[in-house]
C-alpha cells in the first residue's frame, strides 16, 4: 500500500477521492513514477512527454506532483511548479481514459490550485490544446481565463491556449 501525504479530499460520484502528494524521499517514489511515467508515454504523444525525463523535471526546485490511486493503479497526476513569487505553473495533467468524467481531474487541479496558492504566488499559468474541449470546460469552471493563443506550442500545426487564474491576496 502506498503510504505518501494525504493532500485533499473530495467528494466524486458518491466516493472520496484522496489526491496524494509523494516526497521525493517516499520509499514508493520510483513505484509511483514508474506508473505515472507509463500513463505518459500511453496518453502523451512522444514530443510532449516528459516520460524521458520525469524525474529530472521533479528534481527541479519549486516542483511538485499529485496523484490519484484507485484500487492498486495510479489513474490521474498533476504536475506543477512555482519557479517564482509572480507565477506558478501546471505543467502536467492527466487521467487515464476510463477513468475520464468521473471527477479526478477536476480533483487534481483544484489540489495543484491549492497547493500553488500555499506558495503565495500571484497567478497560476496553464497551457491547454483548444481542441480539448473538456479540458477547456474544466479550467474555465475553476476560473481560469484565456491569456492568448500561443501559435504552434505543441507542434507547428497545434496550437494551445495559454490559460491564467489570479489570487487575490489581502
Amino acid at each position: 500500500m502506498i503510504t505518501p501525504k494525504r493532500h485533499r479530499q473530495k467528494e466524486t460520484m458518491g466516493t472520496a477521492v484522496v489526491v496524494l502528494k509523494i516526497p521525493r524521499n517516499s520509499p514508493h517514489f520510483a513505484t509511483v513514477v514508474g506508473e505515472i511515467v507509463r500513463m505518459e508515454k500511453k496518453i502523451f504523444p512522444k514530443h510532449e512527454s516528459l516520460a524521458r525525463s520525469f524525474d529530472e523535471e521533479l528534481k527541479k526546485k519549486n516542483s511538485g506532483l499529485l496523484y490519484i490511486h484507485v484500487n492498486g493503479e495510479v489513474v490521474g497526476y498533476a504536475m506543477y511548479s512555482w519557479p517564482s513569487s509572480l507565477c506558478a505553473y501546471i505543467t502536467k495533467l492527466a487521467v487515464k481514459e476510463n477513468f475520464r468524467k468521473q471527477g479526478y481531474g477536476e480533483a487534481l487541479v483544484k489540489a495543484a490550485i491549492e497547493e500553488c496558492r500555499t506558495k503565495k504566488v500571484g497567478r497560476i499559468a496553464l497551457h491547454v490544446d483548444p481542441t480539448r474541449t473538456a479540458a477547456m470546460n474544466l479550467y474555465k469552471k475553476l476560473g481560469f481565463q484565456i491569456d492568448e493563443l500561443v501559435q504552434g506550442y505543441y507542434s507547428l500545426d497545434r496550437n494551445a491556449y495559454r490559460m491564467y487564474l489570479d489570487f487575490g491576496f489581502d
